[in-house]
């Protein structure tokens, strides 16, 4: 082995649309070397052998792993390379010293080099990634379709009195219908010319309501796919599913503790202290939409959820407000939903159940009854339209006690 061979090298990319920057540093944290690289799949392998050229690449610091960097994360960790997701450098030290893209990746290297850069980057190879990519196009098709409908009513207040009269009273449902069913002519007047706005603005909110729920319908789908028991925990839809599988990404084992993940959702209490004052402060940083679906849990559990009901009761009686224990709530649901992240509980799919069932020829109406629940329920079970991991568990077991010989 040459003596090259045995250096220890650490790299460091300061990514960009066009163009990746790359550093290496030795252990000592001397530069070996920088150079640029095309953001491409050519100019990923040339980069990785550049790196490589330098001696052993032991880590490597990328900037912006979700973003221009994602095809280069993906590149280094399937040829095996560990990577470190490297935060924006200090802005004090870019004031005094200036910047440049070497530098940057210079300073990639060294955090990577230092273990400042620790954490892990989204691997964004499995289903999850797939939610993330239809949930910003659902979010999109939202916000058009908000602002196709608040249109259409600011329109309908000014428009001549021959429209106005047919549409005033109307429910938002049954406005953008007529509304669509216009038929504006041609003569050229202010009547036609609202009529056809309406229309269009009409038809646009129709086209957006079909394509949301296309996409639900399909977000629903990977949820149960990437993690049923997820989707099946009380308080927990496809849309709050999807927010927290999206926080975790498509290798939630890269958080190492439930403190971590509390913190990345930005419910852990940071401490404040100083002198002899000793307190802590609500943490505003995290990912927000993972913050807002905690929310949502921790308030559809105050009004449905016996447990969650006697708790806030007792916290009440203790002088807590109700925004404290919001907050405990959700310091406590971000312990929960990490360990079913982490380490879910196998829940049976709709599929098999149906299997079993019919093996045992059994009814649905039968197994409603037996279940204490409705046959409606329990074909929407089957069928993967509703998750209920305490139910789908009950139901599998109700079924193999009928004949103990079906292989589960």
């Amino acid at each position: 082995m040459s003596e090259v061979d045995r250096v220890d090298v650490f790299g460091g990319v300061d990514t960009h649309r066009d163009v990746h920057v790359a550093a290496a540093v030795d252990t000592a944290g001397r530069v070996l070397g920088s150079a640029p690289f095309a953001a491409d799949k050519a100019g990923y392998e040339q980069l990785g052998n550049w790196l490589g050229s330098h001696g052993q690449i032991v880590r490597v610091g990328v900037e912006g792993t979700g973003s221009y960097g994602a095809g280069l994360t993906r590149h280094l960790l399937s040829v095996g390379v560990e990577v470190a997701e490297v935060k924006r450098p200090n802005r004090q030290l870019r004031r005094r010293w200036g910047k440049t893209d070497a530098t940057d990746a210079q300073a990639a290297a060294r955090a990577a080099l230092n273990g400042q850069a620790s954490g892990t980057p989204k691997s964004g190879d499995g289903p999850v990634e797939g939610i993330r990519m239809l949930s910003v196009a659902r979010r999109s098709a939202i916000k058009a379709r908000t602002q196709a409908i608040n249109q259409l009513h600011a329109l309908v207040v000014t428009a001549a009195d021959q429209v106005k009269d047919h549409l005033v009273g109307l429910s938002p449902k049954a406005r953008v219908k007529m509304c669509a069913a216009f038929r504006p002519g041609t003569a050229d007047t202010t009547t036609r010319y609202a009529k056809q706005a309406l229309r269009l603005l009409a038809r646009r909110y129709q086209n957006l309501t079909s394509e949301i729920k296309e996409l639900d319908t399909e977000i629903r789908r990977l949820c149960a796919h990437a993690n049923p028991a997820l989707l099946a925990t009380p308080g927990i839809g496809p849309d709050i599913a999807a927010a927290l599988l999206i926080t975790a990404g498509d290798n939630p084992e890269r958080m190492a503790t439930e403190a971590s993940f509390a913190a990345l959702c930005g419910v852990s209490p940071v401490q404040a202290s100083s002198g002899r004052i000793v307190r802590h402060r609500l943490n505003r940083g995290g990912n927000r939409q993972a913050n807002q679906a905690l929310w949502r849990i921790a308030t559809i559990r105050t009004a449905r959820d016996q447990r969650t009901i006697a708790y806030v009761k007792r916290r009440q009686a203790e002088g807590k407000t109700r925004r404290e224990i919001i907050r405990c709530l959700k310091r406590y649901i971000a312990r929960e939903i990490y360990h079913l992240l982490t380490n879910p509980p196998p829940t049976p799919s709709g599929a098999h159940l149906r299997c079993l069932r019919h093996n045992t020829q059994t009814t649905l109406a039968q197994a409603a009854t037996a279940l204490h629940s409705h046959a409606t329920r329990i074909s929407r079970l089957e069928r993967g339209l509703d998750h209920n991991h305490h139910l789908a568990t009950q139901y599998q077991t109700w079924l193999t006690t009928l004949k103990p010989d079906l292989q589960i």
